[in-house]
């Protein structure tokens, strides 16, 4: 409440899709976003306006500069400063997720299930044998990965 109090203060707006960002644009057109997850992360591409919130910001909090971040939301980080540009990459976390699922050496196709085949309520295990397999199937856990990187994709999509 106190960050958010005082980022309100100094001239920022507050995300209107995730309130964890905050954003101001200045007079000379430059955009600063600030993102508070478990570290804060600020990007801007004229350094000095990344400096001079950190210097408030430590006039306010106690906080540790830990240099340029590397990773966010389990997405890589990289930078190419001679084109100025960023890059966000979920490479590592879904190789993770292949991984977990003994799908490394799966073929990629354009949709994971074939259009003839008919999925219904009747297919659902209904013996106790094919209970206990399907219980020993990730399914929820699966499914939950892939949201995680569709979602993490969409909040950095909605901040741009």
């Amino acid at each position: 409440m106190r960050f958010d109090t005082f980022l309100l203060q100094i001239g920022y707006k507050r995300g209107e899709y995730d309130c964890c960002v905050y954003s101001r644009t200045f007079d000379d057109g430059y955009i600063i976003i600030l993102m508070l997850y478990i570290d804060t992360l600020i990007a801007c591409r004229d350094m000095s306006k990344i400096n001079e919130l950190k210097r408030m910001l430590n006039s306010e909090f106690d906080m540790k500069d830990i240099g340029a971040a590397k990773k966010i939301l389990r997405m890589e980080i990289k930078r190419d400063q001679e084109n100025e540009r960023l890059y966000l990459s979920q490479g590592k976390y879904i190789e993770k997720v292949l991984e977990k699922f003994n799908m490394v050496n799966a073929k990629p196709v354009s949709t994971p299930l074939a259009s003839h085949f008919n999925l219904s309520a009747k297919k659902n295990p209904t013996t106790e044998v094919e209970l206990e397999k399907m219980k020993k199937i990730s399914y929820a856990s699966a499914v939950g990965c892939l949201i995680y990187a569709w979602y993490a994709k969409v909040q950095i999509l909605l901040k741009l």
